[in-house]
């Protein structure tokens, strides 16, 4: 039995409209965002001046890796580690749509594109199994956009291109795409006739199911920007053409040039009077070398070999510029002195860097809360209560020692600022989620323990009736 192909249905002329803009967005940025990945992979081409490097060396490749090390620098040190209700209340809800999302680990790549391309997407549906938890995905920006409302500061419209095309069975020249509405979301696919729609989920949540994490946002723009800007850029181009004129000298000028003086014509030539290649005569430690006609001894020479230092120099200017544009402490990019820095220094240094840090955290959190209260609207069918505030938990990204975080907790229990027993204080001291739990586990079992304990004692030291003694048998005495 043949089982009929239902038709597809196409899009409306506003659906379209709507699609056709935010497609020619989405492949308007891509140029750009290419470039921001190059960047950051270490492979961008770097434009020739066409001045000090020959022809021979033009296919010559060097390499810096400053971009990735500044945007991986800032990404280690945004962890986030939990979600939880600001009352207190239980928050295993939302622990377990983190699990089931692998939000902790995935989290972790939305930061890195969010720094990279300025921006990451978080989109949230329903899943197959109505038991299941929402799903929550991370889309690239070179795959997704949307249009922002700045007046009411959400999204309007959403479009994503998508890369798995073997779930609906398109042919290997469609392309598919998600069209994200307030009320629906449309899968559509490109074919030779036009776009045609393969499905239609019409959720009527009245809002859209898309959130734009963005980094280094302004009022003017909302986009984002890459923590990779057009100075970073600069100096990276200029550091590898550095690294590109090193490499050319060490070609040319990196064993020193010899010269000979009134040498005869037999100087150069070997036993069977055959003349030298250039290269044999110059890798010859020894020159033997007879009188002339004159009886003079030939002059022989070397000019001065080229000195690197004065191309090192210049890199490692360029890595204190950098240093400036990332935030980083200079030794992170390589650059050295004579007096290496303190170990105070070096975290003094790193001020810039934790600041930016606790911006991103604050930014990057407020798109983790909304995304958790969108699954919770999407599981519920309904808005969660907007008096329950959702709080994020993060990693100190000051990274202090276990001594010092632990020191400053014992001091606000001492002062009575905390109780003794208090989860503030456990992350004060460092503590992670999952070892803060384990310490309440034990807190519950000792508690547990000592109430058991004291129920023991109390029954053990209570006063004992008298026990009475068996009437003996055989009946009254005569």
């Amino acid at each position: 039995m043949t089982i009929p192909t239902l038709p597809r249905l196409s899009l409306s002329d506003d659906e379209l409209q709507i699609l056709t803009w935010l497609r020619s967005d989405l492949l308007s940025q891509r140029v750009k965002l290419a470039l921001l990945d190059a960047y950051f992979n270490g492979e961008q081409v770097i434009r020739d001046l066409g001045i000090s490097i020959p022809p021979q060396l033009k296919t010559l490749h060097t390499v810096i890796g400053w971009p990735r090390i500044g945007v991986e620098a800032l990404e280690q040190r945004l962890d986030l580690e939990a979600f939880r209700w600001a009352d207190g209340s239980d928050s295993s809800e939302l622990e377990e749509i983190a699990e089931a999302n692998d939000l902790y680990d995935e989290s972790s790549l939305a930061h890195l594109d969010a720094l990279t391309y300025g921006r990451e997407y978080v989109t949230v549906g329903s899943a197959d199994d109505d038991d299941a938890p929402p799903i929550i995905t991370y889309e690239s920006p070179m795959d997704m956009t949307l249009r922002w409302d700045a007046r009411l500061r959400r999204p309007q419209e959403a479009l994503r291109e998508c890369q798995d095309r073997y779930n609906f069975g398109l042919a290997p020249d469609e392309r598919l795409v998600t069209l994200y509405l307030p009320q629906q979301t449309i899968h559509a696919v490109e074919t030779s006739a036009g776009w045609e729609v393969l499905d239609r989920d019409e959720h009527k949540l009245n809002v859209l199911p898309v959130l734009r994490m963005a980094n280094r946002q302004r009022t003017g723009d909302r986009v984002g920007k890459s923590e990779i800007t057009p100075e970073v850029q600069s100096i990276t181009d200029a550091a590898c053409r550095r690294l590109m004129g090193i490499e050319v000298a060490a070609e040319f000028f990196g064993a020193p040039q010899r010269y000979i003086l009134g040498a005869s014509e037999s100087a150069f030539q070997d036993a069977e009077g055959n003349a030298k290649s250039a290269w044999e005569t110059y890798i010859g430690r020894v020159l033997a070398l007879e009188r002339d006609e004159d009886g003079n001894v030939p002059t022989v020479g070397a000019f001065t070999a080229h000195d690197p230092s004065g191309q090192t120099k210049i890199i490692d200017l360029y890595a204190r510029i950098m240093s400036s544009q990332l935030s980083v402490p200079p030794h992170m990019l390589g650059y050295t002195s004579d007096n290496p820095a303190s170990a105070d220094a070096i975290r003094s240094s790193e001020g810039a860097l934790i600041k930016k840090a606790e911006r991103r955290i604050r930014r990057f959190g407020a798109t983790h809360r909304a995304t958790m209260k969108l699954a919770l609207w999407i599981r519920d069918g309904e808005p969660p209560d907007p008096s329950r505030r959702i709080e994020t938990l993060w990693r100190n990204p000051a990274t202090p020692t276990i001594a010092a975080q632990t020191d400053a907790a014992v001091k606000m229990v001492q002062a009575g600022l905390l109780p003794a027993d208090s989860e503030v204080a456990l992350e004060m001291a460092g503590l992670t989620e999952d070892q803060r739990q384990r310490v309440a586990a034990e807190r519950r079992r000792a508690e547990g323990n000592a109430l058991l304990a004291r129920l023991t004692q109390a029954s053990g030291s209570a006063p004992e009736e008298p026990q009475r003694e068996p009437e003996a048998d055989g009946g009254d005495d005569l």
